[in-house]
C-alpha cells in the first residue's frame, strides 16, 4: 500500500500540512524544565532564568490575536491548494499528573517540535518539557488517520522528567525542530547529552535510510530560526558566524542572509511574562515550494531581501511569535510534498 505521508525535505511543493492551534493557551509554567529548556532566552530579560512569579495565566486577548493569526495561515494555505489539517483543541484547564509531578497541558501549537516526519514515517519526539508531555494526544486523530491509510508511526521512548535536573542527559530528550530535513539528508543539533541519546536512537532506528549529520550546539535547540533550506542549494542563515559551523557540504551552498530584525516589530509582552525565542524567529519561515515562502508580513525587510533572491513572498500576520515561541515554520508539520524523494542534495 503506498504511503499517504511523503515528506523529505523543506521545499517540494506543499500538498497536506497541520496548523497548531491556540484555544485556551496558558502561561507557561516556570517549572525546571521550563528553565533549563530556555535558559538561554530567559537570561537576558527581566526575571533572569527564575521567573517563580509568572503568571498561570495569560491576557485573553493575546490568546485570542494568536488563534485569529493562525487562522489566517490556515486560511492563506488552503488559498494556494494546500490540504490543512489541525490537531484536536485543548480543553480549557487541562492539567495531569505523572507519579512525579503535575502540570498544566499546552495546545499543540508548535507542532513542528513533537513530530518528525522523515518520508513515509510520523516519529513521536521525546519531549523536554513537562508541559508538552502529553500534547502527541491532541494529534492522534491527525497521525491516526494517515497511519490508517498506510503511513508508518513511531514513538520514541518517553523521558520521566522527573528529579531535581530534567533532561541533564540520564535519560532521552529531543524536539524535531532540532531537525532540517534535505532529502536522503538530516541535519540534526544536539545541545545536551539526552539529545545525543536521541541522535543515537535515531540512527539505529532509521538505519542507512537517512544519513544524520550532527552538529554541536549550532543554536541553543531548534534550528529553524537559525537556518532553514529553502530549495536545493539555498539557505537561510541567521548569520555568517552560524554559516562557518555547517558541515562542509553545506557550505558550498548559497546562503542567504537576512536584515537585522527591528525591535519595533514586536508587540509588548503582558507584565511578567517572559519571552520565549530571540528576535530572529521570524527566520522561521514556511517553503511552499521552492521559489513560494510564506512570511511574515511583519518584517517587511526580510520579504524584500528574499525577493531580491527570486522567491515568490506570501505575507502573512503572526503577532506574539516571541511569547507564544514558534514562528510558521514552528506552527506547522508538513505531511505532503509532491514529488519529495530521499535523493543526495550534497554530492
Amino acid at each position: 500500500m503506498p504511503s499517504p505521508l511523503n515528506s523529505y525535505d523543506e521545499w517540494s511543493p506543499l500538498r497536506e500540512i497541520v496548523v497548531g492551534r491556540g484555544e485556551h493557551h496558558p502561561a507557561h509554567d516556570p517549572d525546571i524544565s521550563f528553565r533549563r529548556f530556555y535558559h538561554d532566552e530567559l537570561l537576558g530579560q527581566e526575571g533572569g532564568t527564575d521567573w517563580s512569579g509568572t503568571s498561570r495565566r495569560l491576557p485573553g486577548r493575546y490568546v485570542d490575536e494568536l488563534v485569529e493569526d493562525l487562522e489566517e495561515l490556515a486560511t492563506t494555505l488552503r488559498g494556494l491548494g494546500v490540504t490543512v489539517h489541525r490537531p484536536d483543541p485543548l480543553p480549557e484547564g487541562a492539567e495531569f499528573a505523572t507519579p512525579s509531578w503535575r502540570a498544566t497541558m499546552l495546545p499543540a501549537l508548535n507542532v513542528r517540535d513533537q513530530t518528525l516526519v522523515l518520508g513515509d514515517e510520523a516519529i513521536e519526539t521525546p519531549p523536554q518539557l513537562r508541559a508538552r508531555y502529553f500534547e502527541p494526544e491532541l494529534m492522534k486523530p491527525v497521525l491516526g488517520d494517515y497511519f490508517r491509510r498506510g503511513a508508518r508511526w513511531t514513538v520514541m521512548p518517553r523521558p520521566v522528567l522527573g528529579g531535581a535536573s530534567p533532561a541533564a542527559g540520564e535519560e532521552m530528550t529531543f524536539d524535531a525542530a532540532q531537525c532540517v530535513r534535505l532529502g536522503r539528508d538530516v541535519l540534526v543539533n544536539v545541545s545536551t547529552p539526552g539529545n545525543a541519546l536521541a541522535l543515537e536512537w535515531l540512527r539505529r532506528h532509521l538505519g542507512d535510510r537517512f544519513r544524520l549529520h550532527r552538529v554541536d550546539r549550532l543554536c541553543d535547540y531548534h534550528l529553524d530560526t537559525t537556518v532553514l533550506a529553502l530549495r536545493p542549494g539555498t539557505l537561510l542563515v541567521r548569520d555568517p558566524g552560524v554559516a562557518g559551523r555547517l558541515p562542509e557540504a553545506l557550505r558550498r551552498w548559497q546562503m542567504i542572509f537576512p536584515p537585522e530584525p527591528e525591535e519595533g516589530g514586536f508587540p509588548e509582552p503582558p507584565p511578567g511574562v517572559p519571552l520565549l525565542t530571540s528576535r530572529y524567529i521570524d527566520l522561521n519561515v514556511l517553503s511552499v515550494d521552492p521559489d513560494t515562502v510564506i512570511v511574515n508580513a511583519l518584517w517587511p525587510k526580510l520579504m524584500v531581501c528574499l525577493e531580491s533572491h527570486g522567491f515568490t513572498v506570501v505575507p502573512v500576520r503572526h503577532r506574539h511569535r516571541r511569547l507564544f515561541g514558534g514562528g510558521f515554520h514552528c506552527v506547522t508539520l508538513d505531511t505532503v510534498r509532491e514529488g519529495s524523494e530521499p535523493l543526495d542534495h550534497l554530492a
